[in-house]
């Protein structure tokens, strides 16, 4: 029993240790990145030359130790082994034919076939060791290379001559000089890799700097047009959405988002002096009334100018208010179109529904509702028969509501959804309209992302095309 406490507190002990290290070492890794991002340049140019310049550096440098690692280092050992091999092969011969006083043969084979060129000098102490070149890969080969395989006291110079290696080994009474071309020892065409390497580094660059300027560059431009719009000036006058997609599909964004601001604005400025102007009316009738007040006609007339009051007052507040607070749900269209049959029942107008497709849509519900009830209420206000249908299909729904009232001309469709505009020549005005109905509509069918439009209607009257994505 003892034992197996002993070990769970042993366990628990190794991840408590355990969860401390990994706290400890996210706790590190934050505070890296926190300091790299301080250092880290703040423009998206200087950002993006990184991005670029950054894997280039670290690629080629992989490929230059992986070249001097493995070929340059290999290429050189080779070489100078067989450089020693030969040099070995000469001193044997000397050896095996020390007959021959001045070795004239074996000189001359040197030179002619394995392109060295010997000397033999007197018994003389070989000079001191000169200063070893820094990262001379040939110095520290071939002096490896001598010490294994011929084992004699030796002295070498690799700096003097930048053509000519010179190679002096001790013998037994003589110095065995020899003069070898430095490329039979050492891969001395290592620096062509290295320009093929940064020259095609530079022309990379050269490529890459212009075109990531010219891609950032839209991205400012986008920036200075909505810094001018948030600071009330108008916008520049050669902005267009240029650049990648991505850039060209923000700055379409932004002109939509600002055109959508702009009409609110102006819309909210209309809605205020209609406000005025509808109020000040009936405030004026008030007064009348109240003055020739007598009976209880003037009390029923004064009760019909306050409930037109309060109907203009909820549809100021609904245009003003709009619904982009809402949350996008599923809409049952079916199920609207059931209750939209009802009202026409009660109207007494001919309807006819149907939907293509899929019934539920993701919308803001009640928006999409008043949208609907505005067009369809329109629609039952002025005609005698409506056709409601629904297209539903590869992310977009078309609600098409034809009647065949008067209609309205094709030179005031687009004036029809301004705030307060009242077309009586074309429409039969309600007490109780205040003008807002269309506009309303478009703004929500805007705010969903999509529009409303009017055009002729087959049935005779007019043809409201509702379309958002959905």
């Amino acid at each position: 029993m003892a034992t197996t406490q002993l070990q769970g507190q042993q366990t628990n002990g190794r991840a408590t240790r355990l969860m401390r290290w990994a706290a400890a070492t996210r706790g590190m890794w934050r505070r890296f990145w926190r300091l790299v991002s301080l250092y880290m340049p703040k423009r998206l140019y200087a950002r993006s030359l990184i991005i670029v310049i950054a894997p280039m550096f670290l690629l080629q440098s992989v490929i230059a130790f992986v070249f001097m690692e493995r070929h340059w280092q290999t290429v050189t050992l080779r070489l100078s082994q067989a450089v020693v091999r030969d040099i070995s092969a000469v001193i044997d011969l000397m050896e095996t034919y020390p007959h021959d006083a001045d070795y004239a043969n074996i000189i001359r084979i040197a030179q002619d076939r394995l392109l060295l060129k010997v000397d033999l000098l007197p018994p003389d102490p070989l000079p001191p060791p000169g200063p070893r070149p820094f990262f001379s890969i040939l110095d520290q080969t071939l002096s490896s290379e001598i010490t294994r395989q011929i084992n004699r006291p030796f002295w070498i110079d690799t700096v003097g001559n930048s053509n000519i290696v010179e190679v002096r080994i001790q013998l037994e009474n003589k110095v065995l000089r020899v003069f070898v071309r430095r490329s039979q020892a050492y891969a001395s065409n290592t620096h062509i890799f290295l320009i093929w390497m940064v020259g095609t580094s530079l022309v990379l660059l050269m490529i890459a700097i212009p075109f990531l300027r010219n891609q950032i560059k839209p991205i400012l431009t986008l920036a200075e047009a909505a810094e001018s719009f948030g600071k009330g000036r108008p916008m520049p006058p050669d902005f267009r959405p240029r650049g990648a997609e991505e850039v060209r599909r923000a700055g379409f964004a932004f002109m939509q988002m600002r055109e959508r601001i702009e009409r609110q604005i102006e819309q909210r400025t209309a809605m205020l002096t209609g406000v005025s102007h509808d109020l000040r009316t009936i405030l004026t009738r008030f007064k009348l009334q109240l003055a020739l007040a007598r009976g209880k006609a003037d009390i029923e007339a004064l009760n019909q100018d306050v409930q037109d009051m309060q109907s203009m007052l909820e549809g100021y507040l609904a245009f003003a208010r709009g619904d982009n607070a809402e949350d996008a749900e599923h809409f049952d269209l079916r199920a609207y179109f059931d209750k939209l049959g009802e009202e026409a029942r009660l109207r007494k107008r001919k309807l006819a529904t149907t939907i293509t497709g899929n019934s539920q849509v993701l919308v803001r519900p009640n928006a999409f509702a008043r949208l609907l009830s505005n067009v369809t209420g329109n629609a039952f206000r002025y005609a005698k028969a409506v056709e409601v249908s629904a297209v539903h299909g590869n992310g977009t729904l078309v609600v098409t509501v034809d009647d065949d009232g008067p209609g309205i001309p094709p030179a005031k469709r687009e004036e029809v959804f301004k705030p307060f505009v009242r077309l009586d020549a074309a429409r039969n005005l309600d007490a109780s309209g205040t003008g807002l109905g269309l506009s309303i509509a478009r703004d929500i069918a805007r705010s969903h992302g999509g529009d409303i439009t009017l055009e002729d209607s087959p049935l005779g009257g007019l043809r409201a095309v509702i379309k958002v994505p959905a």
